[in-house]
């Protein structure tokens, strides 16, 4: 007599599937080697084609016995679910699609991190894909991606061709757009004023009594937008000359020394800087004091985000710091609430920036 329990369900209960009596304390027939299908599965389960797919789509229909059994199958073939045909069929894939222009900087990444892992808490995977900067790589991105029917879209930023909002209108699915504000998001957006940081900057060097200015930017839009709010800002206190360079996306260290040799090529030049990037912050401060310049007597710096690099510095860097983390998090969280049919409490949410001052300024 077999050891292996019969299971059946309770009076009153929803069947589930039960072990077949023909495979109860035996195995199917391994399968010759090839491509593993569900067929593969079922063969080697010794169980039907439906139910394997019932234990990959809806495992809480089948017995733990049972589940277990397929599993094994799965984990032995190789066989990997096509989940998208299945998901399909119920409207979700499991799937949430998030772009960003790059993951060599750590407050992208830092961000995703925190994104992916609230995603998990829910039963989501991620699918990644990096735009890089200009906006048509972006258009292009979307558009593959979107093909694939993800269940939700986490993107960079609020800026996007007319062609592509009139698309991600048309997916119909949560989007929330992170590192910007706009009260005309496609859907969500979770991020801060780019605007207000470069006010904010602005005000800080004016209190402190510099009367020099420079402003040393990546190209990209959100970089843009703080050097411009800068420079305006210090216009309304009757500063007109600021000296801005532009440099590509993303910033480097190396950027910011050669920014700062350009700057200092056209005179004795003396007072603050602000930097779109702690990078490029750091190549400023390296610069200044190979040149025998003091930070910050002669140049003052602030950077942007508050890399774990920054409080370590000598001098210690004075920067803007944002909370990529929450970022990362409540963006995760719009999404989950609106995939489970809720509504979320607001459509846009600020997270806020602090200038951190440290020697540099």
């Amino acid at each position: 007599m077999s050891d292996t329990p019969v299971i059946r369900p309770r009076q009153g209960a929803a069947k589930k599937d039960a072990i077949p009596a023909k495979t109860a304390g035996s195995r199917g027939t391994r399968p010759t080697s090839g491509k593993a299908t569900l067929e593969t599965v079922a063969t080697l389960a010794g169980v039907s084609r439906m139910t394997v797919s019932r234990v990959i789509n809806h495992p809480e229909s089948v017995t733990p016995e049972l589940r277990e059994i397929v599993l094994k199958a799965i984990s032995e073939t190789g066989y990997v679910p096509n989940l998208l045909a299945g998901g399909l069929a119920s409207s979700r894939t499991k799937l949430v699609a998030a772009v960003v222009p790059t993951l060599t900087h750590v407050l992208f990444s830092g961000a995703i991190q925190a994104f992916t892992d609230r995603l998990a808490l829910d039963g989501y995977q991620m699918l990644l894909g990096l735009s890089g900067y200009p906006t048509e790589r972006e258009g292009e991105l979307l558009q593959a991606i979107l093909s694939r029917r993800p269940d939700a879209l986490y993107l960079t930023g609020t800026s996007h061709l007319a062609q592509t909002r009139r698309q991600l209108r048309a997916a119909n699915i949560p989007i929330v757009e992170t590192w910007d504000l706009s009260h005309k998001a496609v859907d969500m957006a979770v991020g801060f004023s780019h605007e207000a940081v470069g006010r904010g900057v602005a005000e800080y060097f004016y209190s402190k009594g510099y009367r020099q200015f420079a402003a040393f930017s990546a190209d990209d839009g959100r970089a843009q937008l703080r050097s411009r709010e800068y420079v305006a800002t210090l216009a309304a206190h009757g500063i007109g000359d600021v000296t801005c360079i532009t440099t590509p996306a993303p910033s480097t260290m190396a950027m910011g020394r050669e920014a700062l040799g350009q700057l200092l090529a056209d005179g004795n030049w003396r007072g603050a800087i602000q930097c779109s990037s702690d990078a490029m912050a750091h190549g400023v401060v390296l610069e200044a004091q190979a040149r025998g310049l003091s930070v910050p007597g002669d140049i003052a710096v602030i950077g942007f985000g508050d890399l774990d690099f920054a409080a370590y510095m000598s001098p210690p860097l004075s920067t803007v710091r944002i909370d990529r983390f929450a970022i990362g998090r409540l963006a995760a969280e719009a999404l989950l609430t609106r995939l489970a049919g809720g509504r979320v409490a607001r459509k846009v949410v600020d997270v806020g920036f602090e200038i951190i001052e440290r020697a540099t300024s």
